[in-house]
């Protein structure tokens, strides 16, 4: 059998890695690049760090507005799966890259498997709600990570073709976890563990609005432990763009680190503050106390056991919910004991009869 991966963005190589290892010696899987995240810190790296096998198509197609990107991609795509002739074209999550890969596969009557089907917000506002549930609809097979996405599914009228296999990035985390923990690695800028917070801000949201944009960073800024700030170049073209100072109080930027070194800076964190959907759950994965600055989360069950919690509206809310007293101590489970990759590789090499 031959399964075609499609990825393109930082989280989606975390989800590649544990699928990659799981699917090695029993299906000839080919890996396509989209390009979409084209640095070498936001690919490359990620590539070589997580073991994943070189792709054997990279479209390189860079940034762009939605509809251009999205539009590459299917061009590139239609030709990849042309000469690829997959028996599954596997997607991942919900970029753009996602829904150009599944469009695509649909249009020439290859099935499609969807990994982390049944995620919503329900935010219209977000161009990944609609990539993930116009993806769901179209794939021939809906990989859902939790109880709570099968529901979603099952309310769509999308219950036959879903299954549940728990979280692919819970896999990969926890193995990441113990790899940097039994190396001891240092922490960026010299940083002490628990003496810091970790953020990332990168989506429209509370980027293109200058005013919300410099809101976020002076709450980040007045807080009197050191923020490391995880620059997407898109934020710093923005930040500049807007005159706003990304170095300034206590808010010292860096560009994106590796994911091992994420990991490490995460565990060792006394927070994160973030409108990331991975980073929320890999924080409370890792029992970290997470910080989200959105109205909403997919990851719905990191807020309902407390080590979420969520600031929109009213960012002066922002700085006292950083430093909030820790949660309640938790064993839940919600995404899976880390043997997600498996199920999936499973799930697929039964073969496309059933769907």
């Amino acid at each position: 059998m031959r399964i075609l991966s499609v990825v393109g963005a930082r989280p989606q190589f975390v989800k590649l890695a544990p699928i990659a290892s799981a699917l090695q010696g029993k299906a000839d899987h080919l890996i396509a690049h989209t390009g979409q995240h084209y640095d070498e810190l936001m690919s490359d790296v990620f590539f070589q760090d997580l073991g994943i096998p070189t792709p054997a198509f990279n479209l390189a197609v860079g940034s762009g507005r939605h509809g251009q990107q999205t539009a590459a991609m299917l061009t590139g795509l239609e030709e990849v799966l042309d000469q690829s002739q997959p028996d599954w074209v596997l997607v991942y999550g919900d970029t753009n890259s996602t829904l150009a890969a599944a469009v695509a596969a649909v249009k020439m009557h290859i099935p499609v498997a969807h990994l982390e089907a049944g995620l919503r917000s329900f935010n219209r506002r977000m161009p990944e709600e609609h990539n993930r549930v116009l993806t769901d609809h179209a794939a021939d097979l809906l990989l859902a990570p939790t109880k709570v996405a099968m529901k979603h599914l099952a309310s769509e009228g999308l219950a036959e073709r879903s299954v549940l296999v728990g979280d692919v990035m819970t896999d990969v985390l926890y193995l990441t976890r113990d790899s940097v923990t039994a190396k001891q690695e240092e922490l960026p800028l010299g940083l002490n563990s628990g003496d810091y917070y970790v953020s990332t801000i990168h989506r429209p949201d509370n980027t293109d609005d200058s005013a919300r944009l410099a809101a976020i960073v002076a709450q980040l800024s007045n807080l009197e432990k050191p923020v490391l700030l995880l620059a997407h170049p898109r934020l710093r073209t923005l930040a500049e763009k807007h005159g706003i100072a990304l170095n300034q109080g206590s808010l010292q930027s860096i560009d994106p680190l590796a994911y091992p070194q994420l990991v490490n800076a995460v565990q060792n964190s006394a927070g994160v503050v973030t409108d990331s959907g991975g980073l929320q759950k890999e924080a409370f994965l890792l029992r970290v106390p997470c910080t989200t600055i959105r109205p909403e989360t997919e990851w719905v069950e990191t807020v309902e056991l407390g080590w979420n919690t969520l600031v929109s509206a009213d960012l002066s809310r922002l700085g006292a919910a950083v430093t909030r007293p820790i949660p309640a101590a938790t064993d839940a489970t919600p995404y899976g004991s880390g043997q997600a990759a498996q199920k999936v590789a499973s799930v697929l090499l039964e073969g496309t009869d059933r769907f």
